[in-house]
């Protein structure tokens, strides 16, 4: 009897799959930095059971027609924005994704990136790099506190809670914008729910928790922005594509707002001569809002469990549809 067949769009470490290589055929794009292209991907989900894909694949409803035996697709990420949700689900193709486990690391990646923007952590350690410090002087690089400040949370999940739980310890006022209230979190976290106008009118530091949807799409626009505090200071951990990059490009070239923290772009990857990346006032990460060892070998093996467990013929743990 011929194995059920799983693919996965980038390589892998063996020993996650040895121990189910009796029961499944694996084949992998043998490349753990770069994409498996087009056309390699649409030749190899021709005979596959089962997709094991990265935020980088767009599994569209082409993606899907090439695929006839696919019963599940596992996205390596929170997000599943890369996937069309309702051609899967008119082809009874189970969809799941990775929540929980990353959680906690994202939400320390988030604060950090709050923490490097708002005390000019990246421009200081150039700038000892540049062999440019000659002396002390009191404002030499000077930042912003980030205690006993304002923070305000768009889109209060369970990373946005995680990120509340910090901004607790930091003595902040947390407020938060969510499309529904959360009013025992409010409790145990000291949040006060507000409109979106009124948080990013409050707020001295606004970070984006989102999901990208239609209606998150462009959120934070040229509206947004003038509506901030010109000491305030923007971060985004969610999906480039809820900014208009235009618009934040000019409220930070023109001071309308004092920074921004970005791990997400529009556009995926970015290069050095991306304009954001030229701004001073900008700590650009490269997409790692998740990138701790442990996170994601648990990223890993979650995604395999999904798959088994559809291919074996029972409940995935984290379906999606």
């Amino acid at each position: 009897m011929k194995k059920p067949l799983i693919y996965i769009t980038r390589k892998i470490p063996n020993q996650f799959i040895a121990p189910y290589a009796e029961q499944f055929e694996f084949k992998c794009w043998e490349h753990e930095n770069e994409p498996v292209p087009r056309s390699v991907l649409l030749e190899q989900v021709k005979e596959a059971d089962a997709l094991l894909c990265m935020l980088s694949e767009d599994v569209n409803e082409d993606l899907m027609k090439a695929a006839p035996h696919l019963k599940i697709i596992a996205n390596l990420a929170v997000g599943f924005d890369n996937i069309d949700i309702a051609a899967a689900e008119s082809r009874r193709i189970v969809v799941t994704n990775t929540p929980d486990v990353l959680t906690e690391t994202t939400a320390d990646l988030g604060f950090a990136l709050l923490m490097a923007t708002a005390r000019r952590l990246i421009e200081a350690s150039d700038f000892v790099r540049r062999n440019e410090w000659e002396n002390w002087a009191p404002y030499l690089l000077a930042g912003t506190d980030i205690h006993q400040k304002t923070i305000g949370i768009v889109g209060m999940g369970r990373i946005g809670q995680a990120i509340a739980r910090r901004a607790k310890g930091f003595g902040m006022d947390i407020l938060y914008y969510n499309r529904s209230r959360k009013y025992q979190e409010e409790v145990e976290l000291s949040a006060r729910y507000v409109d979106f106008h009124t948080l990013l009118k409050q707020a001295d530091f606004v970070i984006s928790v989102v999901p990208l949807t239609k209606e998150t799409a462009e959120l934070f626009n040229a509206q947004a922005f003038q509506q901030m505090k010109n000491t305030g200071i923007f971060i985004n951990i969610s999906r480039g594509a809820v900014v208009n990059e235009e618009a934040l490009i000019h409220a930070l070239k023109t001071k309308q707002i004092m920074a921004a923290g970005l791990d997400v772009f529009a556009e995926e990857p970015i290069r050095s001569d991306h304009p954001l990346v030229n701004l001073d006032n900008v700590v650009a990460l490269p997409h790692i809002g998740s990138a701790s060892t442990e996170t994601r070998t648990k990223m890993w093996k979650l995604c395999l469990e999904n798959v088994i467990a559809v291919l074996e013929g029972e409940d995935p743990k984290t379906p999606i549809t």
